[in-house]
């Protein structure tokens, strides 16, 4: 597989690296402290276009597509995971618009979006059923010209910001769930106080409760599902798994470098050199590179295939292959912060460095456990040609 990048994508990495470098990292603990992105990080992010980079010119985006995307998010992550989630979870709510919005939809909620002035938002998970599509109870009861929405939707990040959020509940005419859009705090509409969780700080996520939410038609110009959530979930998670990948992989990267440099200066009393040369520290470094090097090559991978064999991933084998990045990344990202732990010993555990920062982002990322037995099942079975509708219930 050849990872050479274009002069596009080397410029769109670049300009990412440059802006988290600049203005992100020098905040990054405040961020976390805070558990709040300041509104000058947003505005600039907007200035460099960064929200639009997957999408079309027509919609307000740069037109750069898919496989720059993952490129400048890993970048930010390395700064701040909390800024990176915001930017994937904008995106994610974007790119249902894109994919399966009517025309006046994209124009009218993907163009503030692309340009910063919006947030979207993405809400699927609900309380009691985690992220499964059959078990979604939130309704949608067909009123004349208009969707009647009604349930409570958790976890829910950038539901506190203005926009466009597209919210998964189950229409009565069909009795399947399909996704809708809806405005941010129309009557109706209304969140809780902001989860407080141990990482991924700063990307606000709330629950969120829909009371009698009317979207009309006018409001919509079209108004009707989004599209049918079987037909969307390989589009959907094709790319965003890819964005969560990069994700924790650009955290991963951050620890690492932190290591390196930290096991380079700290030479101990009793040591005639720094503890890099020691064959524990070199040992545990070798493994996260491993771990690193593992995850960057198949999510980028993973995205030059989807650009160029887009109908490949069709089908149970093409989730498999969109799941398979996001679960290799997200768990490869804990060891290998785990290993840089290990190497840094009990200075990781200060707030002093930047490393208990690491720890805490990637913990927060891992998998359930339910998560990691669908992915594996999915996974398992595509390669064995083992269709998931004649699995035996045994």
């Amino acid at each position: 597989m050849d990872f050479k990048l274009s002069k596009e994508q080397e410029l769109i990495q670049k300009t990412a690296k440059d802006f988290a470098e600049k203005y992100v990292l020098p905040i990054a603990d405040q961020i976390d402290r805070e558990n709040k992105v300041p509104p000058e990080i947003y505005k600039k992010m907007a200035e460099l276009e960064l929200f639009g980079i997957p999408f079309s010119e027509e919609f307000g985006g740069t037109g750069a597509g898919y496989s720059c995307y993952p490129l400048a998010v890993e970048q930010i992550a390395k700064a701040s995971g909390g800024v990176s989630l915001t930017l994937s979870v904008n995106s994610l709510g974007t790119s249902a618009i894109n994919i399966f919005g009517t025309p006046e939809q994209k124009k009218r909620y993907m163009v503030p979006c692309c340009r910063g002035k919006e947030f979207a938002s993405f809400a699927f998970t609900e309380p009691g059923t985690g992220s499964d599509p059959k078990q979604i109870t939130s309704t949608a009861v067909k009123d004349g010209d208009s969707y009647i929405l009604n349930g409570t939707k958790r976890f829910i990040s950038a539901a506190d910001l203005q926009g466009p959020i597209v919210i998964f509940a189950k229409d009565n005419e069909t009795n399947y769930p399909s996704a809708f859009i809806a405005e941010k705090f129309c009557p109706g509409y209304s969140i809780s106080e902001p989860w407080h969780k141990i990482g991924m700080r700063g990307g606000m996520m709330v629950d969120v409760y829909l009371k009698d939410v009317r979207v009309p038609a006018i409001s919509m110009s079209d108004v009707r599902p989004v599209g049918p959530v079987g037909e969307q979930a390989i589009s959907l998670f094709a790319w965003f798994g890819l964005s969560i990948a990069a994700v924790y992989t650009g955290i991963a990267i951050a620890a690492l470098k932190f290591t390196k440099d930290f096991c380079a200066k700290l030479k101990p009393l009793s040591l005639p050199r720094p503890i890099k040369y020691l064959p524990a520290i070199q040992f545990a470094v070798a493994e996260a590179e491993a771990l690193i090097a593992q995850s960057r090559a198949l999510y980028l991978g993973t995205a030059q295939d989807y650009i160029r064999e887009r109908r490949s991933f069709e089908g149970e084998a093409g989730l498999a292959r969109v799941v398979m990045p996001k679960y290799v990344a997200t768990n490869n990202a804990l060891e290998a912060v785990d290993c840089c732990m290990e190497a840094v010993g009990a200075h990781g555990m200060l707030r002093r460095y930047p490393m208990e920062r690491y720890y805490r982002d990637v913990r927060a990322g891992v998998n359930h456990p339910l998560s990691n037995a669908r992915a594996r099942e999915l996974i398992g079975k595509t390669a064995l040609g083992i269709s998931l509708a004649e699995t035996p219930r045994w």
